[in-house]
């Protein structure tokens, strides 16, 4: 079984649905809004989303939305480009790890790409965020409007302090 079976297997409404459960938990801030493709893994097939049995029935991803007060919203099908953020930031991640170096194992793979997250969110200064790092962009925005917050960001810098 190769790597993108596994992945296409594992690519199910309880694995989308835990995954947003997650990082409701690990963001310091409150997601206001998703934006997803129209996978089944996000929502339910066109032909199902209306008539009696859709307004009984709630589709896994959409239920930890409305938990949350989330707004999901759905791209336009046949659209790629509309998730033109993703795939850009997921293109500057394959460039940085997988497509640059070859690695032994799975684990020297998520070692190296936490270490480039790491660099990435803590070190690089990005044109788009007025020359501040992705977590000193978070922090300014913690100092502006803290209500945007469920936790205060600051204590989520990697070091010895987590």
């Amino acid at each position: 079984m190769t790597a993108c079976t596994r992945s296409r297997r594992r690519s199910n409404v309880k694995t989308a649905a835990g995954f947003l459960a997650a990082l409701i938990k690990a963001v310091p801030y409150k997601i206001h809004t998703v934006l997803t493709d129209n996978g089944i893994q996000f929502c339910d097939a066109p032909q199902h989303r209306s008539g009696p049995t859709a307004r009984y029935r709630l589709h896994g991803f959409e239920r930890v939305c409305r938990e949350h007060d989330i707004e999901h919203r759905l791209t336009k099908p046949n659209h790629p480009w509309t998730n033109g953020q993703v795939e850009r930031m997921n293109r500057t991640l394959k460039e940085a790890t997988v497509r640059r170096y070859h690695y032994e194992s799975h684990r020297q793979l998520e070692d190296h790409l936490a270490a480039f997250l790491d660099a990435y969110n803590f070190a690089k200064r990005l044109k788009t965020l007025r020359g501040l790092t992705p977590y000193e962009a978070i922090c300014k925005v913690w100092a502006d409007d803290p209500e945007r917050f469920r936790l205060d960001p600051v204590h989520l810098t990697s070091g010895l302090n987590t």
